[in-house]
């Protein structure tokens, strides 16, 4: 159990600051977003407009549940919640973590939902996709960390202290 995995919605920060706490913890680190793109040969956006959003989240599960590793660091994707199994194959390689972000916050970072190659219905505003996911973060999370108003450092420390790291 020695991963650490980072959960959160899109422009929460885990590729950001996954990156620098494997560099600062001697762990290699792991973006599933990425490991989805390679196996397809696809952006997740290709995937989403050459089939559907819940085709994109049947590739997710997969790589997540395919997933063999140790002394990692591992950002996924912002709908890896919707798989329990994949969620749960998560849990017993680590600890997950939540990078809790407010809804203002994280509309401030992304302004390319429409085509950023986020899991969601069709019709889903940005407002909504926060609603439905923040219960299933809360949900499969070890241990929540707001990152609300601070700065990158900041979320690290506290990440640090509260892993014992």
């Amino acid at each position: 159990m020695s991963n650490i995995i980072l959960i959160g919605m899109p422009g929460a920060g885990k590729s950001t600051l996954g990156v620098q706490l494997a560099k600062d913890s001697a762990r290699d680190f792991i973006d599933t977003d990425v490991l989805i793109q390679l196996r397809e040969h696809k952006t997740l956006q290709q995937i989403i407009e050459d089939s559907d959003y819940l085709h994109l989240r049947d590739i997710e599960e997969a790589v997540l549940l395919g997933l063999k590793c140790d002394n990692h660091v591992i950002a996924t994707g912002g709908s890896a919640v919707y798989s329990s199994a994949g969620m749960a194959h998560l849990g017993s390689l680590g600890r997950i973590v939540f990078l809790d972000t407010d809804l203002l916050e994280l509309r401030q970072r992304i302004d390319n939902y429409e085509v950023r190659g986020i899991t969601r219905r069709p019709d889903q505003s940005f407002a909504e996709l926060f609603t439905e996911r923040q219960a299933l973060y809360q949900q499969f999370a070890d241990i929540t960390i707001d990152c609300n108003g601070r700065s990158q450092q900041r979320i690290l420390t506290q990440l640090q202290q509260q892993l014992g790291a």
